[in-house]
């Protein structure tokens, strides 16, 4: 669902609406603006599914890094890493995305110099959508420690499998989005199915 509103209903018609997108994917991710810019710039730089970062710098690029980086046989040695790398936060709605996404976005000025709307458009829409989340993460925390009856230094073990589980679900999700559908194997099984169904 976040793929297609991404490419259909970019902009909600209500504000709180830019806070519910993946609040809990990780600690801290982007802002739901941010998403939109980023896939944006996915689909700019990549238009063919297999060739990626052909029109500049892709930011989803190194998903896929530890699935092609040799088409040898021993490329697929790296692919069982591709699971821990999403769980670590390296996909759209992880910390580690976040951190490659704003140390690149938005793109200097000229000569060099900071973007004339990052302190007015950009850091405000960032610092509002940390501070919604430390928010969530810190009703989290008093659900596993004051709502179970425990001390309120107990939080953080709920806090920690809150988050383990929300992390392999969106690391199985984005598994199957980016990682299984940019597969030169998922590409070019519609070519084999047709051609085993033309000799049959």
């Amino acid at each position: 669902i976040l793929h297609d509103v991404i490419h259909g209903a970019t902009f909600p018609p209500y504000e709180w609406q830019n806070y519910i997108t993946a609040p809990l994917a990780d600690f801290i991710n982007l802002p739901w603006m941010d998403v939109i810019m980023e896939h944006n710039r996915h689909h700019n730089s990549t238009f063919d599914l297999l060739n990626h970062s052909e029109f500049g710098w892709d930011p989803a690029n190194w998903l896929y890094t530890l699935q092609e980086w040799t088409f040898e046989w021993y490329g697929w040695l790296t692919v069982p890493l591709v699971p821990l790398w999403h769980f670590v936060g390296a996909n759209d709605t992880g910390f580690l995305f976040a951190c490659l996404w704003w140390l690149n976005f938005p793109d200097a000025g000229p000569g060099g110099k900071c973007d004339k709307g990052f302190y007015s458009k950009w850091l405000p829409v960032r610092a509002k959508h940390v501070s919604f989340q430390l928010f969530l993460w810190s009703c989290v925390w008093l659900l596993g420690s004051v709502g179970l009856g425990k001390p309120l230094s107990e939080g953080w073990r709920f806090v920690l499998m809150v988050s383990c589980f929300i992390r392999v679900g969106f690391s199985l999700a984005w598994m199957f989005i980016a990682n299984f559908n940019h597969s030169h194997w998922w590409n070019e099984l519609p070519t084999t199915l047709m051609a085993n169904r033309s000799t049959s």
